[in-house]
């Protein structure tokens, strides 16, 4: 009976989590530009995450509703600092050829500098985990992390334009 309980409130909290996100989504028209549909398609990936994240920690409504507004701050922070080195790597790939060697090897100082950002990072963030969850379900997370990149990139072979709308 507790155990039923248990599992109705977590998929309860992970449909309200996901819910919230498509609720807060405007009509979409007929036609959009491509900026839109990509931020659609984020929405609906952040949505996929946060119910699968939530199912496989088997978080209860309480550590929920500590965790995800921290673990969202960990992520804006980590897609930031990703999306700077990502976008140091493409300059550099684009220009390499007209570049000094003084300036891709300072292109190489500031990739190592931002990886060792994000893992100052995932430092910091791992320590305020450990204040809300256990740290079985910390490992479970970082799991879970790795899983559905997995389970995204199969669902994103199968549908090129993106994950199919969720069914429930």
């Amino acid at each position: 009976m507790k155990t039923y309980v248990f599992k109705t409130a977590l998929l309860s909290t992970a449909f309200l989590f996901a819910s919230t996100v498509f609720a807060q989504r405007p009509p979409r028209p007929a036609e959009k530009g491509h900026q839109q549909k990509q931020q659609d398609k984020k929405e609906d990936i952040d949505a996929m995450k946060i119910a699968y994240i939530t199912k496989e920690l088997a978080l209860t409504p309480e550590e929920a509703q500590q965790f995800w507004p921290v673990y969202n701050q960990y992520n804006d922070k980590l897609q930031d600092l990703r999306k700077k080195r990502m976008d140091n790597a493409r300059d550099t790939k684009d220009n390499v050829d007209k570049m000094t060697d003084k300036e891709v090897e300072q292109s190489i100082d500031n990739d190592l500098i931002s990886r060792q950002k994000e893992l100052d990072l995932r430092k910091e963030y791992a320590a305020k985990f450990k204040a809300i969850l256990p740290v079985k379900k910390i490992a479970k997370l970082y799991q879970a992390e790795e899983q559905f990149k997995r389970v995204l990139l199969n669902k994103l072979k199968d549908h090129p334009d993106g994950p199919p709308a969720q069914k429930e």
